[in-house]
């Protein structure tokens, strides 16, 4: 029904989007268990750094991203010193700019369900012996999976919708870095707004079934 330069970038925007999951979940697990156990001189600093892609504009963090990713920033510059290419204009360079819009979500929602555990049953765990990753496995993350769910069901919302820092980070490159929203742009401007409606109707469609799936699982 539908051709392959329409099915293109709604593939290009989901395998972008899971696995930018997979990344900020490990990353906001552990970052987040990490940082609810922790008081320190400076802890709010750091926090307003990692919330930061929540309030920039995404064409800022997409600037950042190339100034540092570019080829003479300090990541390019090791990265191309490893794999001898750079990463921008890659699919690579749309998983890291979406992972970086999405992780404050999954950082937030993680810290938020492991402060929310009960000290006194990890305690009691302790002291039956449970060390510290056995404790964390068994009472700390199922106490805390609720929010963690949420946190993901957030954060590939909003990987799977980002337009600006991937369109300045990765470009529009049919069939290798295009995604639905960039996808959405160049439809417009080359004035096809039936393909246009088409991907708005597919994203729309996208983001009512994880917000409703959201719900649900809230209610639950």
């Amino acid at each position: 029904m539908f051709s392959e330069e329409f099915w293109n970038p709604i593939s290009i925007s989901i395998r972008v989007s899971l696995i930018s999951i997979i990344v900020v979940t490990i990353l906001g697990i552990l970052l987040g268990k990490w940082m609810s156990n922790r008081r320190f001189r400076g802890k709010t600093v750091v926090e307003t750094i990692i919330l930061f892609p929540v309030v920039l504009p995404p064409t800022v963090i997409g600037f950042l991203l190339i100034i540092f990713f570019g080829k003479s920033g300090f990541g390019g510059i090791w990265i191309e010193s490893i794999f001898n290419q750079s990463i921008m204009f890659t699919w690579v360079a749309a998983v890291i700019a979406a992972s970086v819009v999405a992780f404050p979500f999954m950082y937030q929602s993680a810290k938020t369900g492991f402060e929310g555990v009960d000290h006194e049953i990890e305690d009691a765990a302790r002291v039956d012996g449970a060390g510290e990753w056995k404790l964390f496995y068994y009472v700390t993350f199922p106490l805390g999976q609720k929010a963690i769910i949420s946190g993901i069901i957030l954060s590939f919302a909003r990987a799977l919708g980002e337009f600006g820092a991937t369109f300045m980070f990765a470009g529009n490159i049919p069939g290798k870095t295009q995604t639905i929203p960039t996808a959405i742009y160049l439809a417009f401007e080359s004035g096809n707004m039936r393909m246009a409606w088409m991907y708005v109707i597919s994203i729309i469609i996208f983001s009512f079934i994880l917000l409703a799936s959201l719900r649900r699982f809230q209610r639950e």
